[in-house]
């Protein structure tokens, strides 16, 4: 897959009613074998994802200490029941193209002690990185270029003073996760106060997960606090990925059938981006069961407003699916995905304007009007979810997808999905 230079997908023939077995999800995959890697004792995580950002966590907390192996039932992992300890002469933390590694491994070793050389893939020395690195110096990390906000550079801990701290979580809802995380393990309590604007969702499921681990936080409206203590090992299920399942979801919409995802419940899961099917609905779809999640296409899709600053990750896709509704769709509150794996916002207005979309792009906010009329190489920019996205057009008329190999950051399977659901492909 990674090899191929394009695919080409088209429409099939879909049955009336079908399923979507779709992978774990990334966030939780990446948040339960880190805090698995922090516990003491031995963790049983259950589907996770297997896909490039996955398996840069993976190796990054071997690195640090801990054990991860596969088994028949999910990854064992043996955690070191503490912060980080580097190698007497630094230990190196490999992020990949990895924002969840990146984000998460910085707070977490500040957490403990040493030297830790950070370096990343090109991509996501591109991304920001700096408001969080301000907050860990303010705690006691020392960085290395001291101007340094991008890879690489190296930090120095001595373990996290506790502090009331303001983060800034405007660019992204990571740098709070991750400090959240960590926090367990500072040496006195940590109280943030957060002036998070984008991706609310992701702090529930990084509070879930602690919570899970053993450690629960006590939040007052803007105001989370978190006491010293240890995860403890557990059994964790990660559930289906939400945001892999709005290409599916799409793809029930563009072809008036109905898709199945097992083990994604639309009323138990946190995840923000479950909020795609909300669009659909606006759209005309129907959800016909909750658990698992059931959706029906609809012959006519209607154009909608949408705020998608709480579920930015669906907005590719329902940008999409904007093209091929009756009126004209206004997505607001996505300023924050310019500094994403690409420029999201100028990436979807040029891959519509190429099948003869119009598009009018705003300050945060881009309106689609429908036309899909003509095809056209597709540029992915190095971005899987722009790949998926536009994939998912495939359904209603053929395009043609540049570069398909950068789906495996979150979903490797992606493109053999798509076959399996009825939709032609053709690689070359």
């Amino acid at each position: 897959m990674t090899t191929r230079e394009r695919a080409t997908v088209g429409p099939g023939r879909l049955p009336a009613r079908w399923e979507a077995d779709v992978p774990g999800s990334k966030s939780l995959t990446n948040r339960a074998v880190l805090l698995a890697s922090l516990a003491d004792g031995e963790s049983l995580i259950q589907r996770p994802l297997v896909a490039d950002d996955t398996l840069v966590m993976r190796q990054a907390v071997r690195d640090l200490g801990a054990s991860v192996d596969e088994s028949s039932e999910g990854l064992v992992v043996r955690g070191c029941g503490r912060a980080p300890i580097a190698a007497p002469d630094s230990t190196a933390v490999w992020c990949g193209m990895a924002g969840t590694a990146a984000r998460f491994l910085l707070p977490v070793c500040a957490a403990g002690s040493g030297r830790f050389r950070f370096d990343a893939d090109e991509q996501l020395r591109g991304r920001p990185t700096a408001a969080l690195v301000r907050v860990l110096v303010d705690l006691g990390a020392t960085v290395t270029p001291p101007s340094s906000v991008t890879f690489p550079f190296e930090l120095k801990a001595a373990g996290l003073r506790g502090a009331d701290v303001v983060v800034d979580g405007s660019a992204s809802s990571q740098f709070l996760s991750g400090l959240l995380l960590a926090a367990p393990y500072a040496q006195d309590e940590l109280t943030f106060r957060s002036r998070l604007r984008v991706s609310r969702s992701y702090i529930d499921l990084t509070l879930d997960a602690m919570r899970a681990f053993g450690v629960t936080a006590h939040e007052d409206d803007d105001t989370i606090r978190v006491p010293v203590d240890r995860y403890r090992a557990q059994h964790f299920v990660v559930e289906p990925d939400a945001s892999t399942a709005s290409y599916f979801l799409a793809i029930a919409a563009f072809t008036a059938t109905e898709v199945v995802v097992p083990g994604l419940s639309r009323t138990a899961t946190r995840q923000g981006d479950v909020a795609f099917v909300e669009i659909l609905e606006k759209m005309g779809c129907t959800v016909t069961n909750d658990d698992p999640l059931t959706l029906r296409g609809a012959p006519h899709l209607a154009g909608i407003e949408a705020d998608m600053s709480n579920c930015s990750d669906v907005f590719m896709t329902a940008a999409c699916v904007a093209a091929y509704c009756d009126g004209p769709s206004r997505f607001t509150g996505i300023e924050h995905i310019r500094a994403k794996e690409s420029d999201r916002l100028d990436a979807v207005a040029h891959n519509l304007g190429l099948l003869g979309v119009r598009t009018d792009l705003g300050p945060g906010e881009l309106t689609v009007y429908p036309g899909v009329s003509r095809t056209a190489p597709l540029p992915t920019y190095r971005d899987h979810r722009i790949a998926m996205a536009f994939a998912a057009m495939g359904a209603r008329s053929p395009v043609e997808i540049l570069d398909p190999g950068v789906v495996a950051k979150t979903c490797p399977p992606f493109f053999d999905l798509l076959e399996t659901i009825g939709l032609r492909l053709k690689f070359r």
